[in-house]
């Protein structure tokens, strides 16, 4: 049987997305419920499975990874392809899609070269289609709840 998500759950969703380590009191604060409501909340929301963990989230720039690479690949290698993504740093994200393409990659590098390397390294798999970013207006939103 799957858990009805309300109004409330939403609310508390986003406030733990936008700071997890934010405590139950702020929680019941802002939310204007009490600190055990907002806590049995939180623990039915993990029991479902809908909250699965909480995350650190780091800043790219400090981290010296200042371009970002969306990439597209085209192989008959599909298992090659999963393996090197799994081993290669720069990749922070691999989907697999429909259409003329079979993988979309995020890739952070610090660098073009960097970036040409990767390149080179994985255009032994396949076909390669790189865009690189030019500003990231937002990521990791979550629009349903």
């Amino acid at each position: 049987m799957s858990y009805s998500i309300d109004e409330i759950d939403r609310q508390l969703m986003r406030k733990l997305q936008q700071h997890a380590r934010i405590t139950i009191v702020q929680l019941s604060k802002e939310l204007h419920m009490s600190a055990p409501s907002i806590r049995e909340r939180i623990l039915r929301l993990e029991e479902q499975g809908i909250i699965t963990g909480y995350h650190a989230a780091f800043d790219d720039k400090q981290l010296n990874l200042h371009l970002t690479t969306f990439m597209m690949i085209k192989t008959e290698r599909c298992q090659e392809v999963v393996a090197f993504c799994e081993q290669a740093l720069e990749v922070t994200d691999l989907h697999r899609i429909s259409g003329e393409y079979n993988y979309l990659l995020r890739i952070q590098t610090t660098s073009m070269e960097e970036l040409v390397h990767f390149q080179e390294n994985i255009g032994r798999l396949g076909v390669s289609k790189s865009h690189v970013s030019i500003k990231n207006i937002f990521e990791h939103r979550y629009p349903k709840f």
